[in-house]
Formats: C-alpha cells, structure tokens, sequence
C-alpha cells in the first residue's frame, strides 16, 4: 500500500506538522512515521472560554499541516481549527492544509426539512475562509461534501487498513457483507469484492433521530459469517439491531467495520449487550475511557495511511494511486 523505501525522504525543516487537541496521540503516530516533530503551538483558554492560539514557530513561506478531528466536544475542536489555520495565514505560511481525519457535522449535508441548515456546507465555508489551502480528510459521511469546498479535497479511505485486518480475522470463512443502509452500499460492496463474500442490504425503517423502528436484510446470511460495514458508528442502535437482524436471519457470528469510532452516548451499553463479536474502528477519533475499557472494541492505526498522504501532498505526488 506505501512505499517504504521513500519514508524519511522529507527534511525535518520542510514542513510544519501542527497537532489540535483533539486527537494527539494519532498526530505524534504521523510524526513518527514521517520523522518529524510535531510542531509548537500553545492553546490555552481565557476564564470566559474564550480559545487562543499561539504558533511558536517561523512558518513564512512553508509546507503546514494541521492535524485536526473535530470529534466530541465538536464545536470546541472546530474553533481551535479555525484558528489555527487563521494565525497560520496571518504568519505568511505559504501553503496550509487542512487534516481532519474526521470531519464533524458531514451528516447534516443537506436540508432533510423546511427551515434546517446545510451544517456540512457551512463548516467547509468556515474552514476555507480561516485559511486552508486545501483539505486531507477521511471517508466522508458523504462524498460530495468535496464540493462543498473551493479548494482542493483528498478524500482517504481507510478500507486498506480495515481489509487486512478483515482477512486475517475471516481467513477463507464464507461471509456477508451487511451495509445497514442503501447509501452505505457502495462501500458495502467494495469490501465484498475484496473479500470474496456476499454482499446484503439492510432496509431500516426510522421513528425518530437516531431511532430504528424495524430492520429487514435483503441478502443471504444463513449459516455466514455477517461483516456489518459503516463509515461511522454513533449512539450504536443501527449497528446493534443490524446485528439483531442478521442472527435471526441465521448469521453464526456478526462482528462490524466502521471508521469514525463517535460511539456517543449508549453506545458501549448497547454494544456490550448486542450480538457484535468484534467492533473495528480506527483512530480517526480518540475514543473515550469507556470505549477504551470494552474489550469488543478493537482500534486499528490510520496513522501511516494519513502520513503518507501528507508526504505526497508536499511532494507533488500522486495519492489516489493509494487505493488502486
């Protein structure tokens, strides 16, 4: 998937990697793996809440990236962003990118009733206009969320790192792909592909925000390993009745890929108590204490697929070829 031999190629003075508060134990995973420091920069708040940044060092003319997700508390994480990449532009950096492994708000990508805001919209608005030159982000809940922006988008896929682990978890296991909704499909059926499995459906029907009413496969699980595909995985109730679904239609074992680890409010009770084995997520979001302590939840490094896609970005090269 990357090149080995051209790791280290970037001299430590090049580029600036900054790190946002909200996931720094990935940003220092890319530093590592780019030979790197992470770049100073103090954030620090007033008694009124009020956040301010400080970058500490000469960035005039250079290569910057800011590692930023702007997972739980979003708003918060949004602001320091958005500052960063201000005090970035008022320090003359001469080009500024935008890392947002995961990017906060993508559901709200289209006004689903009268008088309700394109939130997706508005924060790529705010980002470009704080400063970015151009956006590296990973699988967006939505793909034309890229056009939201007037700059450049990179939109990673972290489903190289997720199939490894995959194969060496089903070996030649016959198995189901599951995605719990009709827009998850398409990512549904690239991991069938790649996995010689099924490929099957979940129509879900909503009585409310984050309420599922009733689910029903359209697919073939019986007596199959069922592999429940998603790009993000919330409050758990989708995942956790998916799951439901699956071994009332006769699937021996159900466990779930998802990038985006938000898992928010019952979420951990509601996976310790479901039919999931085995959750996989990545570290696109620092999960919390309790996600950390459940042993179902196992958490797979985007560290060196986001790296090397920040040195390509500063090397003029090619990062779709990636994923092909």
């Amino acid at each position: 998937m990357m090149d080995e031999n051209r790791r280290g190629d970037i001299a430590k003075d090049a580029i600036k990697i900054f790190a946002g508060s909200s996931n720094p134990a990935l940003s220092r995973d890319i530093c590592a793996y780019l030979g790197v420091p992470v770049a100073a920069v103090e954030t620090r708040r007033f008694s009124d809440g009020e956040i301010n940044v400080d970058i500490q060092e000469n960035v005039r003319g250079g290569d910057v990236f800011v590692i930023q997700s702007t997972s739980t508390p979003g708003n918060d994480h949004v602001m320091e962003l958005l500052l960063m990449l201000d005090a970035l532009k008022r320090a003359s950096a001469g080009r500024i990118t935008a890392v947002v492994p995961y990017y906060g708000y993508a559901r709200q990508d289209r006004k689903v009733a009268p008088r309700t805001p394109i939130s997706a919209k508005l924060v790529a608005d705010l980002i470009e206009t704080a400063g970015a030159s151009r956006v590296l982000t990973m699988d967006l809940h939505a793909g034309q969320i890229q056009g939201f922006f007037n700059i450049p988008v990179d939109n990673l896929y972290a489903t190289p790192v997720l199939l490894r682990h995959l194969r060496d978890r089903i070996g030649r296991e016959a198995c189901t792909v599951i995605s719990p909704d009709a827009g998850g499909v398409e990512r549904a059926r690239a991991f069938a592909k790649r996995l010689d499995g099924a490929l099957a459906v979940i129509d879900k029907r909503r009585s409310g925000p984050n309420e599922v009413a009733e689910m029903h496969i359209i697919g073939e699980v019986r007596s199959r390993l069922a592999i429940l595909v998603d790009d993000m995985v919330d409050t758990a109730g989708t995942l956790c009745n998916a799951a439901t679904a699956a071994r009332e239609a006769g699937a021996h074992e159900v466990i779930a890929a998802c990038t985006h680890a938000v898992l928010s409010g019952p979420a951990i009770e509601r996976l310790e108590r479901s039919h999931i084995k085995e959750l996989i997520v990545t570290d696109t979001i620092a999960l919390g204490e309790k996600a950390r302590a459940c042993p179902k939840v196992k958490v797979l490094s985007v560290a060196q697929l986001i790296g090397e896609a920040i040195r390509r970005t500063h090397n003029e090269e090619s990062i779709s070829s990636l994923f092909i």
